[in-house]
Protein backbone atom coordinates (compact mmCIF):
# COMPACT_ATOMS: atom_id res chain seq x y z
CA UNK A 1 0.00 0.00 0.00
CA UNK A 2 0.84 3.36 -0.37
CA UNK A 3 2.05 5.73 2.15
CA UNK A 4 -0.49 8.43 2.81
CA UNK A 5 1.63 11.96 3.31
CA UNK A 6 0.55 14.09 6.36
CA UNK A 7 -2.02 16.59 6.43
CA UNK A 8 -0.13 19.53 4.68
CA UNK A 9 -1.25 22.31 7.39
CA UNK A 10 -0.04 19.93 10.34
CA UNK A 11 2.14 21.96 12.39
CA UNK A 12 5.65 21.69 12.44
CA UNK A 13 6.65 18.45 14.66
CA UNK A 14 9.07 18.53 17.50
CA UNK A 15 12.13 16.72 17.46
CA UNK A 16 12.11 13.96 20.15
CA UNK A 17 12.77 14.62 23.65
CA UNK A 18 11.21 18.36 23.33
CA UNK A 19 7.89 19.34 24.73
CA UNK A 20 6.58 21.55 22.13
CA UNK A 21 7.56 22.48 18.07
CA UNK A 22 10.98 23.75 17.44
CA UNK A 23 10.51 27.67 16.58
CA UNK A 24 12.61 29.59 14.02
CA UNK A 25 13.43 32.93 14.76
CA UNK A 26 14.59 36.02 12.96
CA UNK A 27 18.14 35.07 13.64
CA UNK A 28 18.06 31.57 13.31
CA UNK A 29 16.06 32.49 9.69
CA UNK A 30 18.74 34.65 8.49
CA UNK A 31 21.23 32.19 9.54
CA UNK A 32 19.99 29.26 7.33
CA UNK A 33 19.33 31.95 4.20
CA UNK A 34 22.92 32.70 4.59
CA UNK A 35 23.88 28.93 4.53
CA UNK A 36 21.01 28.60 1.40
CA UNK A 37 23.21 31.78 -0.46
CA UNK A 38 27.03 30.21 -0.13
CA UNK A 39 26.10 27.40 -2.44
CA UNK A 40 24.60 29.00 -4.83
CA UNK A 41 26.58 32.27 -5.05
CA UNK A 42 29.60 29.54 -5.91
CA UNK A 43 27.83 28.04 -8.40
CA UNK A 44 28.01 31.44 -10.51
CA UNK A 45 30.78 33.15 -8.82
CA UNK A 46 33.42 31.40 -11.31
CA UNK A 47 32.18 32.23 -14.43
CA UNK A 48 33.80 35.50 -14.40
CA UNK A 49 36.87 34.16 -13.22
CA UNK A 50 37.34 31.32 -15.19
CA UNK A 51 39.53 33.00 -18.06
CA UNK A 52 41.71 34.34 -15.00
CA UNK A 53 41.54 30.54 -13.48
CA UNK A 54 42.65 29.02 -16.95
CA UNK A 55 45.78 31.31 -17.09
CA UNK A 56 46.91 30.94 -13.85
CA UNK A 57 46.95 27.38 -13.96
CA UNK A 58 47.36 26.72 -17.45
CA UNK A 59 44.10 24.62 -17.94
CA UNK A 60 42.65 24.11 -20.85
CA UNK A 61 38.90 24.34 -21.75
CA UNK A 62 37.83 20.41 -20.25
CA UNK A 63 39.48 21.26 -16.92
CA UNK A 64 38.05 24.62 -17.05
CA UNK A 65 34.45 23.19 -17.68
CA UNK A 66 35.38 20.42 -14.92
CA UNK A 67 35.69 23.31 -12.58
CA UNK A 68 32.15 24.18 -12.94
CA UNK A 69 30.77 20.50 -13.43
CA UNK A 70 32.43 19.41 -10.63
CA UNK A 71 30.70 20.95 -8.49
CA UNK A 72 26.84 21.29 -10.00
CA UNK A 73 27.34 17.21 -10.24
CA UNK A 74 28.27 16.30 -7.39
CA UNK A 75 26.03 18.93 -5.43
CA UNK A 76 22.89 17.45 -7.52
CA UNK A 77 23.84 13.80 -7.05
CA UNK A 78 23.61 13.94 -3.59
CA UNK A 79 21.45 16.93 -2.40
CA UNK A 80 18.33 14.15 -2.05
CA UNK A 81 20.66 12.04 0.40
CA UNK A 82 21.14 14.90 2.28
CA UNK A 83 17.96 15.75 2.57
CA UNK A 84 17.52 12.22 3.90
CA UNK A 85 20.02 12.30 6.52
CA UNK A 86 18.98 15.45 7.85
CA UNK A 87 15.42 13.68 8.45
CA UNK A 88 17.45 11.01 9.85
CA UNK A 89 20.25 12.35 12.10
CA UNK A 90 19.35 16.32 12.72
CA UNK A 91 19.31 19.23 10.41
CA UNK A 92 20.74 20.95 12.86
CA UNK A 93 23.48 18.26 12.91
CA UNK A 94 23.91 17.96 9.49
CA UNK A 95 23.79 21.83 8.68
CA UNK A 96 26.58 22.37 10.83
CA UNK A 97 28.55 19.70 9.64
CA UNK A 98 27.84 20.62 5.88
CA UNK A 99 28.74 24.85 6.35
CA UNK A 100 32.12 23.21 8.39
CA UNK A 101 32.84 20.81 5.54
CA UNK A 102 31.84 23.73 2.81
CA UNK A 103 34.29 26.45 4.78
CA UNK A 104 37.43 23.57 4.24
CA UNK A 105 36.79 22.59 1.19
CA UNK A 106 36.16 26.41 -0.17
CA UNK A 107 39.79 27.12 1.65
CA UNK A 108 40.88 23.45 -0.34
CA UNK A 109 39.96 25.68 -3.78
CA UNK A 110 41.46 28.62 -3.09
CA UNK A 111 45.19 27.27 -2.01
CA UNK A 112 44.72 24.51 -5.14
CA UNK A 113 48.21 24.32 -6.29
CA UNK A 114 46.92 22.86 -9.90
CA UNK A 115 44.02 22.75 -12.16
CA UNK A 116 42.96 19.00 -11.45
CA UNK A 117 43.33 20.24 -7.50
CA UNK A 118 40.46 22.56 -7.76
CA UNK A 119 38.72 20.14 -9.36
CA UNK A 120 38.47 17.63 -6.86
CA UNK A 121 38.38 20.51 -4.07
CA UNK A 122 35.21 21.85 -6.14
CA UNK A 123 33.34 18.22 -6.44
CA UNK A 124 34.27 17.99 -2.75
CA UNK A 125 32.63 21.60 -2.11
CA UNK A 126 29.40 20.48 -4.10
CA UNK A 127 29.44 17.51 -1.66
CA UNK A 128 29.45 19.61 0.77
CA UNK A 129 26.73 21.74 -0.03
CA UNK A 130 24.46 19.06 -0.68
CA UNK A 131 24.74 18.65 3.32
CA UNK A 132 23.90 21.66 4.08
CA UNK A 133 21.46 23.16 1.48
CA UNK A 134 18.24 20.79 2.14
CA UNK A 135 18.64 21.35 5.71
CA UNK A 136 17.08 24.97 5.16
CA UNK A 137 13.96 24.04 3.33
CA UNK A 138 13.81 21.49 5.88
CA UNK A 139 14.48 23.78 9.11
CA UNK A 140 12.43 26.25 7.70
CA UNK A 141 9.10 23.76 7.15
CA UNK A 142 9.48 22.44 10.51
CA UNK A 143 9.93 25.46 12.45
CA UNK A 144 7.29 28.01 11.10
CA UNK A 145 3.91 27.64 10.58
CA UNK A 146 0.92 29.90 9.29
CA UNK A 147 2.09 33.17 7.42
CA UNK A 148 5.50 32.73 9.20
CA UNK A 149 6.57 30.15 7.14
CA UNK A 150 5.09 31.97 4.09
CA UNK A 151 7.05 34.76 4.56
CA UNK A 152 10.17 32.96 5.28
CA UNK A 153 9.76 30.74 1.80
CA UNK A 154 9.19 33.94 0.36
CA UNK A 155 13.02 35.35 1.84
CA UNK A 156 14.25 32.21 0.74
CA UNK A 157 12.80 32.52 -3.10
CA UNK A 158 14.39 35.61 -2.48
CA UNK A 159 17.74 35.07 -1.34
CA UNK A 160 18.55 31.96 -3.96
CA UNK A 161 18.07 34.72 -6.77
CA UNK A 162 19.78 37.28 -5.81
CA UNK A 163 22.53 34.74 -4.52
CA UNK A 164 22.86 33.91 -8.32
CA UNK A 165 23.35 37.43 -9.29
CA UNK A 166 25.14 38.69 -6.67
CA UNK A 167 27.96 35.05 -7.26
CA UNK A 168 28.59 36.59 -10.73
CA UNK A 169 29.10 40.54 -9.10
CA UNK A 170 30.75 39.25 -6.43
CA UNK A 171 33.42 37.35 -8.62
CA UNK A 172 33.88 39.82 -11.15
CA UNK A 173 34.77 42.12 -8.29
CA UNK A 174 36.83 39.79 -6.30
CA UNK A 175 38.67 38.95 -9.34
CA UNK A 176 39.65 42.50 -10.33
CA UNK A 177 40.58 43.05 -6.52
CA UNK A 178 43.63 41.15 -6.55
CA UNK A 179 43.47 41.43 -2.63
CA UNK A 180 47.08 40.36 -1.36
CA UNK A 181 47.73 39.48 -4.73
CA UNK A 182 45.03 36.19 -4.13
CA UNK A 183 43.91 37.11 -8.04
CA UNK A 184 41.41 34.46 -8.71
CA UNK A 185 41.46 32.26 -5.33
CA UNK A 186 39.60 35.42 -3.18
CA UNK A 187 36.49 33.86 -4.68
CA UNK A 188 36.76 30.59 -2.88
CA UNK A 189 38.45 32.15 -0.12
CA UNK A 190 35.80 34.91 0.70
CA UNK A 191 33.49 31.87 2.01
CA UNK A 192 35.82 31.03 4.86
CA UNK A 193 35.09 34.30 7.31
CA UNK A 194 31.26 33.83 6.45
CA UNK A 195 31.17 30.03 7.04
CA UNK A 196 33.00 31.02 10.49
CA UNK A 197 30.10 33.43 11.01
CA UNK A 198 27.38 31.21 10.26
CA UNK A 199 28.68 28.41 12.25
CA UNK A 200 29.01 30.95 15.24
CA UNK A 201 25.09 32.09 15.13
CA UNK A 202 23.87 28.35 13.59
CA UNK A 203 24.79 27.01 17.53
CA UNK A 204 23.18 29.67 19.09
CA UNK A 205 20.00 30.39 16.69
CA UNK A 206 19.01 27.15 14.58
CA UNK A 207 16.99 24.73 16.42
CA UNK A 208 17.49 20.97 15.79
CA UNK A 209 14.47 19.20 14.41
CA UNK A 210 14.21 15.75 12.76
CA UNK A 211 11.64 13.53 11.34
CA UNK A 212 9.52 12.33 13.54
CA UNK A 213 9.42 8.81 11.73
CA UNK A 214 12.49 8.97 10.16
CA UNK A 215 13.62 5.76 7.97
CA UNK A 216 16.94 4.52 7.12
CA UNK A 217 18.98 5.74 4.06
CA UNK A 218 17.43 3.93 0.63
CA UNK A 219 21.00 2.03 -0.85
CA UNK A 220 19.23 1.08 -4.18
CA UNK A 221 17.17 4.48 -4.77
CA UNK A 222 20.65 6.43 -3.91
CA UNK A 223 22.84 4.52 -6.52
CA UNK A 224 20.14 4.70 -9.07
CA UNK A 225 19.54 8.44 -8.14
CA UNK A 226 23.56 9.06 -9.02
CA UNK A 227 23.37 6.68 -11.91
CA UNK A 228 21.14 8.56 -13.50
CA UNK A 229 22.32 12.48 -13.00
CA UNK A 230 25.96 11.44 -13.64
CA UNK A 231 24.84 10.04 -17.35
CA UNK A 232 22.97 12.87 -17.68
CA UNK A 233 24.87 15.97 -16.42
CA UNK A 234 28.32 14.38 -17.19
CA UNK A 235 28.13 13.78 -20.95
CA UNK A 236 26.12 17.06 -21.29
CA UNK A 237 28.64 19.11 -19.02
CA UNK A 238 31.87 17.91 -20.72
CA UNK A 239 30.76 16.21 -24.26
CA UNK A 240 31.87 20.00 -26.20
CA UNK A 241 34.77 20.56 -24.76
CA UNK A 242 35.95 17.17 -24.93
CA UNK A 243 34.86 16.80 -28.50
CA UNK A 244 32.11 14.39 -27.74
CA UNK A 245 34.02 10.88 -27.49
CA UNK A 246 32.09 7.63 -27.50
CA UNK A 247 31.86 7.66 -23.96
CA UNK A 248 29.64 10.58 -23.97
CA UNK A 249 26.86 9.07 -25.98
CA UNK A 250 27.23 5.66 -24.12
CA UNK A 251 26.28 7.52 -21.24
CA UNK A 252 23.51 9.47 -23.12
CA UNK A 253 22.35 6.22 -23.92
CA UNK A 254 22.48 4.95 -20.40
CA UNK A 255 20.20 7.61 -18.87
CA UNK A 256 16.82 6.43 -19.25
CA UNK A 257 17.74 2.98 -18.20
CA UNK A 258 18.84 4.44 -15.20
CA UNK A 259 15.87 6.82 -14.84
CA UNK A 260 13.28 4.32 -15.53
CA UNK A 261 15.36 1.55 -12.79
CA UNK A 262 15.14 4.36 -10.56
CA UNK A 263 11.93 4.90 -10.97
CA UNK A 264 10.74 1.08 -10.31
CA UNK A 265 12.85 0.88 -7.46
CA UNK A 266 11.38 3.73 -5.76
CA UNK A 267 7.46 2.78 -6.51
CA UNK A 268 8.13 -0.80 -5.41
CA UNK A 269 9.47 0.62 -2.41
CA UNK A 270 6.68 3.15 -1.50
CA UNK A 271 3.84 0.20 -2.28
CA UNK A 272 5.93 -2.14 0.14
CA UNK A 273 5.58 0.46 2.85
CA UNK A 274 9.19 1.74 2.92
CA UNK A 275 10.23 5.26 2.63
CA UNK A 276 12.33 5.33 -0.68
CA UNK A 277 14.79 8.32 -1.34
CA UNK A 278 12.22 9.75 -3.79
CA UNK A 279 8.88 9.05 -2.78
CA UNK A 280 6.19 8.96 -5.85
CA UNK A 281 3.35 9.46 -3.30
CA UNK A 282 4.92 13.15 -2.76
CA UNK A 283 4.13 13.87 -6.79
CA UNK A 284 0.52 13.45 -6.22
CA UNK A 285 0.85 16.97 -4.16
CA UNK A 286 -0.53 19.03 -7.73
CA UNK A 287 1.49 22.07 -6.18
CA UNK A 288 4.92 19.97 -6.33
CA UNK A 289 4.15 18.13 -9.26
CA UNK A 290 3.13 21.57 -11.67
CA UNK A 291 5.82 23.40 -9.85
CA UNK A 292 8.63 21.47 -10.91
CA UNK A 293 7.64 21.45 -14.00
CA UNK A 294 7.57 25.20 -14.30
CA UNK A 295 11.23 25.58 -12.50
CA UNK A 296 12.86 23.46 -14.84
CA UNK A 297 12.79 25.33 -18.47
CA UNK A 298 13.24 28.55 -15.80
CA UNK A 299 16.23 27.49 -14.44
CA UNK A 300 17.65 26.19 -17.53
CA UNK A 301 17.37 29.54 -19.12
CA UNK A 302 18.11 31.63 -16.14
CA UNK A 303 22.01 29.75 -15.52
CA UNK A 304 22.23 29.80 -19.59
CA UNK A 305 21.89 33.64 -19.26
CA UNK A 306 24.26 33.99 -16.77
CA UNK A 307 27.11 32.18 -18.26
CA UNK A 308 26.76 33.13 -22.00
CA UNK A 309 26.54 37.02 -20.87
CA UNK A 310 29.77 36.25 -18.87
CA UNK A 311 31.54 35.32 -21.61
CA UNK A 312 30.19 37.22 -24.41
CA UNK A 313 30.93 40.80 -22.38
CA UNK A 314 34.61 39.31 -21.59
CA UNK A 315 35.43 37.80 -24.47
CA UNK A 316 32.98 39.63 -27.02
CA UNK A 317 32.54 43.16 -25.59
CA UNK A 318 35.98 43.01 -23.88
CA UNK A 319 34.58 43.96 -20.75
CA UNK A 320 37.22 43.60 -17.68
CA UNK A 321 35.16 41.00 -14.68
CA UNK A 322 34.65 44.14 -12.74
CA UNK A 323 32.96 45.23 -15.56
CA UNK A 324 31.23 42.49 -16.71
CA UNK A 325 30.07 41.85 -13.20
CA UNK A 326 28.93 45.09 -13.13
CA UNK A 327 26.75 44.99 -15.96
CA UNK A 328 24.22 42.76 -13.76
CA UNK A 329 23.70 45.27 -10.75
CA UNK A 330 20.29 46.68 -12.55
CA UNK A 331 18.82 43.06 -12.50
CA UNK A 332 19.62 42.30 -8.93
CA UNK A 333 18.69 45.70 -7.83
CA UNK A 334 15.42 45.30 -9.45
CA UNK A 335 14.99 41.38 -8.42
CA UNK A 336 15.68 42.60 -5.05
CA UNK A 337 13.16 45.76 -5.07
CA UNK A 338 10.34 43.28 -6.43
CA UNK A 339 10.70 40.12 -4.45
CA UNK A 340 9.75 42.69 -1.54
CA UNK A 341 6.27 42.65 -3.59
CA UNK A 342 6.10 39.40 -4.07
CA UNK A 343 4.26 38.29 -0.98
CA UNK A 344 1.41 40.87 -0.93
CA UNK A 345 0.99 40.15 -4.68
CA UNK A 346 0.40 36.31 -4.42
CA UNK A 347 -2.26 37.28 -1.33
CA UNK A 348 -4.32 39.43 -3.95
CA UNK A 349 -3.59 37.71 -7.32
CA UNK A 350 -2.69 34.05 -6.18
CA UNK A 351 -0.12 32.17 -8.52
CA UNK A 352 -0.89 34.44 -11.56
CA UNK A 353 1.98 36.20 -10.55
CA UNK A 354 4.15 33.71 -12.01
CA UNK A 355 2.90 34.05 -15.36
CA UNK A 356 3.28 37.66 -15.39
CA UNK A 357 6.67 37.61 -14.28
CA UNK A 358 7.22 35.45 -17.19
CA UNK A 359 6.04 37.76 -19.48
CA UNK A 360 7.97 41.08 -18.34
CA UNK A 361 11.07 38.81 -18.08
CA UNK A 362 10.43 37.83 -21.77
CA UNK A 363 10.06 41.73 -22.84
CA UNK A 364 13.61 42.17 -20.82
CA UNK A 365 15.16 39.61 -23.27
CA UNK A 366 14.08 41.44 -26.27
CA UNK A 367 15.58 44.53 -25.17
CA UNK A 368 18.38 42.89 -24.33
CA UNK A 369 18.65 40.87 -27.84
CA UNK A 370 17.48 44.32 -29.18
CA UNK A 371 20.85 46.39 -26.88
CA UNK A 372 23.00 43.62 -28.61
CA UNK A 373 21.99 44.02 -31.89
CA UNK A 374 22.46 47.73 -31.95
CA UNK A 375 25.17 48.78 -29.85
CA UNK A 376 27.67 45.46 -30.46
CA UNK A 377 30.48 45.78 -29.47
CA UNK A 378 29.90 49.11 -27.07
CA UNK A 379 27.59 46.92 -24.26
CA UNK A 380 27.92 48.36 -20.93
CA UNK A 381 26.08 48.93 -17.57
CA UNK A 382 23.95 51.56 -19.39
CA UNK A 383 23.30 49.80 -22.20
CA UNK A 384 22.51 47.19 -20.67
CA UNK A 385 20.36 48.18 -17.98
CA UNK A 386 16.50 48.67 -19.46
CA UNK A 387 16.70 44.85 -20.64
CA UNK A 388 18.36 44.05 -17.23
CA UNK A 389 16.23 45.71 -14.78
CA UNK A 390 12.94 43.99 -16.24
CA UNK A 391 14.44 41.08 -16.80
CA UNK A 392 15.22 41.09 -13.12
CA UNK A 393 11.68 42.16 -12.44
CA UNK A 394 10.18 39.56 -13.96
CA UNK A 395 12.49 36.92 -12.37
CA UNK A 396 11.67 38.10 -9.45
CA UNK A 397 7.60 37.29 -9.88
CA UNK A 398 8.93 33.70 -10.56
CA UNK A 399 11.50 32.12 -8.72
CA UNK A 400 10.25 33.33 -4.93
CA UNK A 401 6.95 32.35 -5.25
CA UNK A 402 7.81 28.91 -7.33
CA UNK A 403 9.80 27.79 -4.57
CA UNK A 404 7.13 28.51 -2.09
CA UNK A 405 4.17 27.20 -4.29
CA UNK A 406 6.09 23.54 -5.28
CA UNK A 407 7.07 23.10 -1.11
CA UNK A 408 3.22 24.47 0.14
CA UNK A 409 1.60 21.14 0.62
CA UNK A 410 4.73 18.81 1.76
CA UNK A 411 4.04 17.96 5.27
CA UNK A 412 6.28 18.76 7.84
CA UNK A 413 7.51 14.95 8.11
CA UNK A 414 8.86 15.10 5.08
CA UNK A 415 10.63 18.48 4.63
CA UNK A 416 13.91 17.12 3.86
CA UNK A 417 13.17 15.11 1.25
CA UNK A 418 10.83 17.47 -0.32
CA UNK A 419 13.36 20.23 -0.10
CA UNK A 420 15.83 17.87 -1.36
CA UNK A 421 13.63 17.15 -4.79
CA UNK A 422 13.07 20.52 -5.05
CA UNK A 423 16.59 21.79 -4.88
CA UNK A 424 18.16 18.49 -6.71
CA UNK A 425 16.14 19.72 -9.78
CA UNK A 426 16.89 23.26 -9.38
CA UNK A 427 20.22 22.15 -9.88
CA UNK A 428 19.93 19.98 -12.04
CA UNK A 429 18.85 22.54 -14.60
CA UNK A 430 21.25 24.89 -13.76
CA UNK A 431 23.81 22.71 -14.40
CA UNK A 432 21.72 21.58 -17.56
CA UNK A 433 21.37 25.54 -18.71
CA UNK A 434 25.06 26.05 -18.62
CA UNK A 435 25.77 22.93 -21.01
CA UNK A 436 22.65 23.29 -23.32
CA UNK A 437 22.84 27.19 -23.39
CA UNK A 438 26.51 27.60 -23.28
CA UNK A 439 27.07 24.95 -25.85
CA UNK A 440 24.73 26.56 -28.56
CA UNK A 441 26.23 30.07 -27.84
CA UNK A 442 29.67 28.43 -27.92
CA UNK A 443 28.96 26.01 -31.06
CA UNK A 444 27.30 29.07 -32.94
CA UNK A 445 30.05 31.65 -32.16
CA UNK A 446 32.44 30.91 -35.32
CA UNK A 447 29.97 30.74 -37.78
CA UNK A 448 27.69 33.81 -37.07
CA UNK A 449 30.30 35.79 -34.50
CA UNK A 450 29.97 36.72 -31.47
CA UNK A 451 27.15 38.83 -31.56
CA UNK A 452 24.63 37.00 -33.71
CA UNK A 453 25.55 34.30 -31.41
CA UNK A 454 24.48 36.13 -28.48
CA UNK A 455 21.66 36.93 -29.82
CA UNK A 456 20.07 33.89 -30.95
CA UNK A 457 20.58 32.39 -27.74
CA UNK A 458 19.05 35.15 -26.19
CA UNK A 459 16.22 34.42 -28.44
CA UNK A 460 16.36 30.58 -27.56
CA UNK A 461 15.77 31.35 -23.84
CA UNK A 462 12.97 34.07 -24.77
CA UNK A 463 11.17 30.42 -26.09
CA UNK A 464 12.23 28.83 -22.59
CA UNK A 465 10.56 31.64 -20.93
CA UNK A 466 7.21 31.57 -22.94
CA UNK A 467 7.29 27.31 -21.85
CA UNK A 468 7.70 28.10 -18.57
CA UNK A 469 4.50 30.89 -18.50
CA UNK A 470 2.04 28.28 -20.09
CA UNK A 471 3.11 25.67 -17.53
CA UNK A 472 2.44 28.07 -15.16
CA UNK A 473 -0.56 28.27 -15.75
CA UNK A 474 -1.32 25.29 -14.69
CA UNK A 475 -0.43 26.00 -10.86
CA UNK A 476 -2.97 26.08 -8.45
CA UNK A 477 -4.73 29.24 -8.16
CA UNK A 478 -3.81 29.93 -4.30
CA UNK A 479 -0.79 28.47 -2.02
CA UNK A 480 -1.76 26.43 0.62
Amino acid sequence: MTKTLASPTSAPSAAPGLTSPPVLGGLGLFTVLLGAALPLIDFFIVNVALPTIGEDLHAGEAVLELVVAGYGVAYAVLLVLGGRLGDLFGRRRLFLGGLAAFGLTSLACGLAPDAWTLVAARAAQGAAAAAMLPQVLATIQAGTAGARRARAMGLYGATAGLSMVAGQILGGVLVAADIAGSGWRAVFLVNVPAVLLGLVLAVRAVPDTRSPRPEPVDGPGTVLLAASLLTLLVPLTEGRAAGWPLWTWVALAAFPFAAWGFYRVERGADRAGRTPLVPPSLFALPSLRRGLLVLVPFSVGFSGFMFVLAVALQQGARLGPVEAGLALVPLAASFFLVSLCGPRLVNRFGTRVVPAGGLLQAAGLLLLALAARRSWPDLDLVTLAPGAAVAGAGQALQMPILMRTILSEVPAARAGVGGGVMITTQQSALALGVATLGSLFLALVPGLGMRDALVTTLLTQLALVLLTVALSLRLPRRIG
